[in-house]
């Protein structure tokens, strides 16, 4: 089902280039030019290559959100883990909060830096 929706979807793509292709340019881009016609209002005649590229950019439309639900439902049902056949991470059970940390200074010291009378190792020296 869902490759008889591509196959349609990506033949709507090539015949919406096509009759975009074969249409005339009016120049002015975003509706702005051409038009002629004694009339005042920014709209063109439609012509029978505009109204079939409605057409088919509305199919192209339909099939794109029915080939995104079709994904989706496909999704929803398995993991990429299941695909790959791994299994998930197990959590490791937490520390007990009752047992202390001996490895850290007491919550009352302060932060300090290392002492600056520390000796830095000597730059090495080529003969």
């Amino acid at each position: 089902m869902e490759n008889v929706i591509l196959a349609i979807h990506l033949i709507l793509a090539l015949l919406l280039i096509g009759v975009v292709l074969l249409q005339r340019s009016e120049g002015g881009g975003l509706g702005m030019g051409g038009g002629g016609g004694g009339a005042v209002s920014g709209r063109a005649a439609a012509t029978a290559l505009g109204k079939i590229t409605w057409v088919f950019a509305g199919c192209f439309i339909a099939t794109s959100i029915t080939l995104t639900i079709l994904a989706a439902a496909d999704s929803a049902s398995n993991s990429v883990i299941d695909q790959i056949g791994g299994t998930a991470p197990v959590e490791t059970p937490a520390a007990d909060p009752a047992t202390p940390l001996t490895a850290l200074p007491p919550a009352d010291a302060p932060a300090a830096p290392p002492p600056a009378d520390a000796p830095a190792t000597p730059p090495a020296t080529t003969p």
